[in-house]
């Protein structure tokens, strides 16, 4: 009796590549294609279609309908049925990988969520980040979900834009730190040897888009594409070993992403050193033949993609369908480009574990991973963190005692819901109860719209105030406290009343009355401003929902300015997926407290700052525009720009606006004061290959603790190439208890001042760099410099990418 031969390729002792080569020898066409391809069921209870469209198996299986299942039994069930139907008809065994999205947690019940890219980025905690990523991982391993759509390194400028509360902000140096510790993170792997990778999106400068518009064309310059845009993905590859990559919807000068050979294949691949999978956004495929016209039909597109090193068509088969198939067979598409695919995509299956391991754990093991009390507490700590106090003129932190009666004004005081951004489970969940979906390829009912029966006053967006909203919201969340919970059980000695005020946008004032004559008998007026930041037709701002004004709604600018003739201390609180801006708000309000989108723990992190528990510590990781005709405005522009476009082009302003910004990057206030001094560099003259120290002492000089954000920034004085005025290098968060001192300390490598030179290489370049360290970008308090000898050109992928 002969023993039992074991499949080459099922030899865990080969290296993932030589495994994939070896099965990528045994599939034929139609097993090959559907490696692919990708499965989207619109019901996991639901799955009977999946034998008759994927008779062949699948390469990926989308999971974001788990958004919808009431228990993990049910998206545990979902998994092995699947997976068990994939393997059986791939005729080899070949598993399916599971993704979903990750950015701000996983779509499963008892899932942990996170407040937004946004809000974390004003955290400045790389070691949150890391810890989120962690979670996000650990909680989708348990239910066999290996590929996380996350993290999110878009770099955005533009708050039109409706997505930029994904993004880490306005700076490459701060999106690099927190996604690469996002990514090592999330990329762990679990006791029986699941391994999760990430998918870094959206690759490369999407927030770049004409007027603000998701996936709208984009006209950004190679070294701003190179320098700005692609610095975090290179950081996450070249430091945590990035493994997955998904390309933007947007074309950048006339060529769509999703088939760039230029930049999928030379910049990425080649250059940047990347060498993991390229799976494709939603419809992104089909987008090339019905969106971006630059495909005569969807086998032309899918062709295209694969030409430029796209692996996977994500969420259906669009262009990796019959019609390619038909071409392959007859030798008019080139095979080759369809094995380089399929053997990335079981090369990724093979690290991921998933041929060992292809089944979600069972519930013992599974449920371990939820509910656990250390990863609400990350959450909550992450929603402190990113408070960021912008003015205050003493109002802040309450004294409870001293206030006997606190108005409280605004929609959004009364319901959580407003804490959950775009990307949420919850926000992804209660989208599905809205006439129309925003999220690309995902467009409810086809071409048809359903009809909106109720709006938010003078606005085309759905009202969501209905009990069905809230009822969801408890079931995923149970118990969970309203910002008017909180304040009435955290100030017991105070009488704290509620009146609506006014809707998420538009411009009705019929609830301005009731709020007026309830704060007229108030001590202080608190006031819950911005929008709704979603998903779908309920939503203000979110994935294609892009906005002309970046301003306070006229109904929320309107009351502030009539409460102020009441002359009574009024603090304001803005929840949101883009910063507050408003003339009103800052003209009248004693103190404004920015909150993003906290999730789960904001009511407990916004009450802790207001009544002074936790002093605030976030600091602004976008420069604030003034108005949308502002934009764009950042603070790392290039000299002779912006606010410093020098002496002889005209005016210091517009004739109707100052050129600075309304809050500069960097920037937030606390409840007590840093000093900084002795600042030391450790060495005047570097090498190219050199580095050197900063080192400099920080005291808190109030009467209470509190947490700093230090910032170093670097500037070359002259230069061959036009550079920013001055960059981030590194940051730290600094406890200090009152009165206590510390050294702080840092280390830049010379090869983080390398920038692209004429001939579009990275280059170190001699001269003198000043170096500054501040409390914000605007506000420095030390100065050194450094010269560095002599040029050189570096590779850009082992650069350093901001200071430890």
């Amino acid at each position: 009796m002969s023993a039992h031969v074991i499949k080459p390729w099922l030899d865990t002792a080969k290296a993932p590549e030589d495994r994939a080569n070896l099965l990528l020898q045994e599939l034929n066409l139609d097993q090959k294609l559907a490696q692919v391809s990708c499965y989207f069921p619109t019901d996991i209870t639901s799955t009977a279609d999946f034998a008759e469209r994927f008779p062949f198996g699948i390469g990926q299986v989308s999971c974001l309908e788990a958004r919808s299942a009431r228990s993990l039994d049910e998206v545990t069930a979902f998994q092995r049925r699947i997976q068990t139907e994939a393997m059986d008809r791939s005729r080899h065994g070949i598993p399916a990988i599971f993704h979903m999205e990750g950015l701000c947690g996983a779509y499963l019940p008892g899932a942990t969520s996170f407040p937004s890219g946004l809000a974390r980025a004003a955290g400045w905690n790389v070691d949150v980040e890391r810890r989120i990523g962690q979670i996000v991982g650990k909680q989708e391993r348990a239910v066999g979900i290996t590929h996380t759509l996350a993290p999110v390194l878009d770099i955005s400028r533009d708050p039109r834009m409706g997505r930029q509360g994904e993004t880490y902000g306005e700076d490459p140096a701060l999106a690099s730190a927190l996604g690469v510790a996002y990514t090592q993170g999330l990329q762990g792997q679990d006791l029986a040897g699941r391994r999760t990778e990430a998918v870094a999106k959206h690759f490369v400068g999407s927030h770049h888009t004409e007027g603000g518009i998701h996936g709208a064309h984009c006209n950004v310059p190679e070294r701003t594409l190179m320098e700005i845009y692609a610095k975090p993905f290179q950081a996450a590859i070249s430091e945590a070993g990035l493994r997955g990559v998904m390309p933007s919807y947007n074309s950048i000068g006339g060529e769509p992403v999703t088939a760039s050979v230029r930049l999928l294949r030379t910049v990425l691949r080649e250059q940047m050193g990347f060498d993991g999978l390229v799976v494709s956004d939603y419809g992104a495929v089909g987008n090339l033949h019905s969106v971006q016209r630059v495909a005569q039909s969807p086998a032309e597109a899918g062709l295209a993609a694969l030409r430029a090193g796209l692996d996977a068509e994500l969420h259906v088969p669009q262009g990796f369908g019959p019609e390619l198939r038909t071409w392959f067979a007859e030798g008019r598409a080139d095979i080759a480009l369809l094995d380089r695919a399929v053997q990335q995509v079981l090369q990724a299956k093979f690290r991921m574990g998933l041929f060992e391991h292809p089944f979600a754990p069972g519930p013992d093991e599974r449920d371990a991973s939820f509910n656990v009390a250390s990863d609400t507490a990350v959450s909550l700590q992450s929603a402190r963190e990113s408070l960021v106090l912008l003015s205050n003129d003493g109002a802040l932190p309450l004294r409870p005692p001293k206030v006997r009666k606190l108005a409280v004004i605004g929609c959004h005081a009364t319901t959580a819901r407003f804490f959950f951004g775009g990307y949420t489970h919850y926000s992804m969940a209660e989208g599905k109860l809205a006439a129309n979906a925003s999220m690309a390829g995902l467009a409810t009912g086809g071409d048809a719209l359903r009809t909106i029966r109720d709006t938010v006053p003078g606005t085309t967006i759905e009202a969501s105030d209905g009990a069905v909203f809230e009822e969801w919201l408890q079931y995923q969340k149970p118990h969970i406290r309203s910002l008017m919970d909180e304040l009435v059980e955290r100030m017991p000695g105070t009488e704290v009343e509620w009146a609506y005020g006014y809707p998420i946008a538009g411009a009705d004032e019929s609830g301005h009355e009731e709020a007026l004559a309830l704060a007229a008998e108030a001590d202080v007026v608190l006031l819950t401003l911005g929008g709704k930041h979603g998903t779908a037709s309920i939503a203000s701002m979110g994935e294609g929902i892009d906005a002309t004004n970046i301003n306070l709604p006229a109904c929320q600018e309107q009351l502030i300015v009539k409460l102020a003739q009441l002359e009574k201390p009024m603090i304001g609180i803005h929840l949101d997926g883009r910063p507050v801006s408003s003339d009103a708000a800052d003209k009248y309000l004693s103190a404004l407290l920015e909150a993003w989108s906290p999730a789960e723990g904001g009511a407990e992190a916004i009450v802790d700052v207001l009544i002074g528990e936790q002093s605030p510590s976030g600091r602004l990781p976008v420069s604030i525009a003034r108005n949308a005709g502002q934009v764009p405005v950042y603070y790392n522009h290039p000299h002779g720009s912006s606010w410093h476009q020098g002496e002889s082009i005209g005016f210091p302003d517009y004739v109707d606006s100052p050129h600075t910004p309304r809050y500069v990057f960097g920037h937030g206030l606390s409840y007590t004061a840093f000093d900084y001094s002795e600042l030391s560099v450790s060495k005047d003259h570097i090498l190219a290959s050199d580095g050197f120290d900063v080192s400099f002492s920080l005291t808190n000089t109030g009467d209470r603790a509190g947490t700093e954000v230090v910032q170093i920034y670097v500037s070359d004085r002259f230069a061959s190439m036009s550079r920013p005025v001055l960059e981030l290098a590194g940051f730290r968060r600094v406890t200090l208890e009152a009165g206590q001192k510390t050294r702080v300390d840092f280390h830049v490598k010379t090869s983080q001042l390398a920038f692209l030179d004429a001939a579009m290489q990275w280059k170190v370049e001699a001269g003198d760099v000043d170096i500054l360290v501040g409390a914000s970008s605007a506000d420095i308090r030390l100065k050194s410099s450094v010269h560095i000898d002599s040029d050189a050109l570096i590779d850009g992928r082992n650069r350093s990418f901001y200071a430890g």
